[in-house]
């Protein structure tokens, strides 16, 4: 889950699309952090789409959306065990 380099370690960064109105994306998110404390290993990047109408335009109606560091996408509703697996691959 991490990439060793001399002596630092480098996480994974999954990147968690949403707005700060969004309650599905509160837990989403809350569910994140319940994962990160039971397997540890990444990072989670919050990016709100309301400050970017080309991130609005691709995820409004999708959030919360969660993107893994290879670019695969993960789009709600989604299981703790779905996410459990999409965070493992």
């Amino acid at each position: 889950m991490c990439e060793r380099r001399s002596t630092e370690i480098y996480l994974r960064v999954f990147k968690l699309y949403g707005t700060s109105a969004c309650h599905l994306c509160e837990l989403a998110y809350n569910m994140l952090k319940v994962q990160q404390s039971r397997m540890g290993g990444f990072d989670i990047e919050e990016l709100d789409i309301s400050y970017c109408n080309g991130l609005f335009d691709r995820y409004g109606v999708r959030i919360p959306v969660l993107q893994h560091p290879d670019q695969r996408e993960l789009d709600w509703p989604f299981s703790q065990l779905e996410l459990q697996e999409f965070l493992e691959s």
